[in-house]
């Protein structure tokens, strides 16, 4: 599979799962961070840490992190290139 292809798996993935859980923000939002209150940012810190069974914490909680889906999913990307390593 290709990169480009999971990478954009994943965004659906995380987009539906995220959808679900908080169903009033607009995702496709460019500045997705403003939209969201602490108990979002809880709500989709943790449920990316349980679903990719990665350490996301507050300083994870960054308006750069979480801009936008596409920043959300560079953000997870990065983090389970991190645990390889």
């Amino acid at each position: 599979m290709s990169t480009l292809l999971m990478k954009q798996n994943m965004k659906q993935q995380i987009r539906a799962m995220l959808e679900e859980a908080l169903p009033i923000v607009d995702f496709d939002s460019d500045f997705l961070f403003s939209e969201l209150d602490s108990l979002g940012v809880t709500t989709i810190l943790m449920m990316l840490s349980d679903t990719y069974d990665i350490r996301l914490d507050t300083t994870d909680a960054t308006p750069k992190n979480l801009r936008t889906l596409d920043s959300i999913v560079a953000m997870v990307e990065k983090k389970l290139a991190e645990k390889t390593t």
